[in-house]
């Protein structure tokens, strides 16, 4: 285990297949985030609602893992570090299925441009 270890509980399932804010919202996201600690399934940074962001800052959870298929990168917020870590609770990803960006009833025909509108 890794120092990082304390923020990982290799037994949380994942909280559904997609973020769970963007669901709730009916919004869309670009890439999944898991939260190592607790399974809070959250949108990435380039999504409009970085919601795995938002799990960390009000729950402390600092740890999460990609939710994409094929990866099983961490990635530390306290550090902003990637890290190796151990095999969580299946499922690892969201189904292969699922559109990325998606969910793909729910993207605008214009998603790109409203991503590169927020940019800097």
């Amino acid at each position: 285990m890794t120092a990082n270890g304390d923020m990982i509980q290799v037994d949380s399932t994942p909280s559904g297949t997609g973020c769970v804010e963007c669901e709730a919202t009916g919004s869309w996201w670009v890439h999944l985030r898991r939260c190592a600690a607790c399974g809070h399934i959250g949108c990435c940074d380039d999504s409009l609602g970085t919601h795995a962001t938002h799990h960390w800052q009000q729950s402390g959870h600092a740890v999460i893992q990609s939710f994409e298929p094929g990866e099983d990168w961490f990635w530390d917020y306290r550090d902003e570090t990637t890290f190796e870590g151990p095999a969580l609770a299946e499922p690892t990803s969201h189904p292969l299925s699922q559109t990325v960006p998606g969910p793909a009833d729910r993207l605008p025909a214009d998603w790109l441009q409203i991503l590169e509108s927020r940019a800097p």
